[in-house]
């Protein structure tokens, strides 16, 4: 069979990255400090890392023969990673909703950004926070909003007993404490 007629796909050169699914018709919350970082990511992408990149693709194609030169081929793959990279920030900062967790400081129930610390039918007491799905960084404790546990403790307030339905069991869940940043405080 002729080349022309096989479908080669390099999974490495996609052009564009899937987009976390969002529920439908939700919304991409996020934090101040979360779309803060998303955004000095993207300007640091564009103003210096690319240029750089640019500048060192542009030096190796004037080296001759780009066949068999490392720095022109890995120059222009990066080329391609920093801009799938700046395509999806700049889709995730555009459909992003910034919501400040403080406004809820003081307050015993559970809304978007809470620090949460709840303890299970084996009493393992855990704490977590709920952020947007961006931000969130599960080896420090933070959660997405769409994730089965924040979605069971959403609207719920200190000392209720609610149900976490995990695959394989359905766990009792009370929660002992809810507390949000203090207004002016980094989320």
């Amino acid at each position: 069979m002729s080349k022309a007629f096989s479908k080669d796909t390099d999974a490495a050169d996609d052009d564009e990255l899937q987009l976390p699914a969002l529920p439908a018709g939700g919304k991409n919350y996020i934090t101040p400090a979360g779309f803060a970082r998303l955004r000095d990511e993207l300007l640091d992408l564009i103003d210096n890392e690319r240029p750089k990149v640019v500048d060192v693709v542009h030096w190796a194609a004037s080296n001759g023969d780009r066949s068999e030169n490392g720095d022109y081929l890995y120059g222009k793959k990066r080329l391609r990673e920093i801009d799938r990279r700046i395509r999806f920030l700049t889709k995730r900062l555009e459909i992003a909703e910034v919501t400040d967790p403080s406004i809820h400081h003081g307050n015993d129930q559970i809304f978007f950004g809470a620090t949460v610390t709840y303890v299970d039918d084996q009493d393992t007491e855990r704490t977590i926070t709920i952020k947007g799905i961006d931000e969130s960084d599960s080896a420090a404790g933070e959660v997405s909003w769409i994730s089965p546990i924040a979605r069971t403790l959403l609207k719920a307030r200190e000392g209720d007993s609610l149900k976490l339905v995990m695959p394989e069991r359905v766990s009792e869940i009370e929660v002992l404490r809810v507390l949000y940043p203090k207004p002016g405080a980094q989320n």
